[in-house]
């Protein structure tokens, strides 16, 4: 998702609740989104939640998206592990198959619009090369 320049997606993030559980080797983070409501995918949420909190490197899995009704407010629940072994282990594989898939759809989706834009560029070239600049007779007296 693209925000506008002026608008920092920082803004929209309320952190509810921050634990580290020690017992199972993860970090519980609860955020609440404000105005994204029936916007915001699983995927981009782990992007900002990464951004946001500096989890470069860690495995961010979202656990639940929930829009509150009758709001444009979405509430997070996401799991944060360091060691992805770990995380396999502790989350049911479903939630992993499915961020895999949604992976996927994305890395085929920007594959395309990759060869689109490629397909266009030649494109264009060649129409330029096709048409020669007509050449200018000067007048001899």
């Amino acid at each position: 998702m693209k925000y506008p320049k002026d608008f920092g997606y920082m803004s929209i993030i309320q952190t509810i609740a921050d634990v580290d559980n020690t017992f199972l080797s993860r970090r519980e983070i609860t955020c609440d989104f404000a105005g994204l409501g029936g916007k915001l995918k699983s995927l981009e949420a782990v992007d900002i939640i990464t951004k946001e909190f500096k989890l470069d490197g860690k495995v961010v899995i979202p656990i639940r998206l929930k829009t509150q009704v009758g709001k444009s407010l979405v509430t997070g629940i996401f799991y944060v592990y360091n060691d992805e072994v770990l995380a396999k282990k502790h989350i049911n594989p479903t939630i992993f198959s499915r961020l895999e898939k949604a992976k996927a759809k994305n890395a085929e989706a920007e594959a395309a619009a990759k060869e689109a834009a490629a397909a266009e560029a030649p494109a264009e070239e060649t129409e330029g090369k096709d048409e020669e600049a007509p050449a200018v007779e000067g007048k001899t007296e």
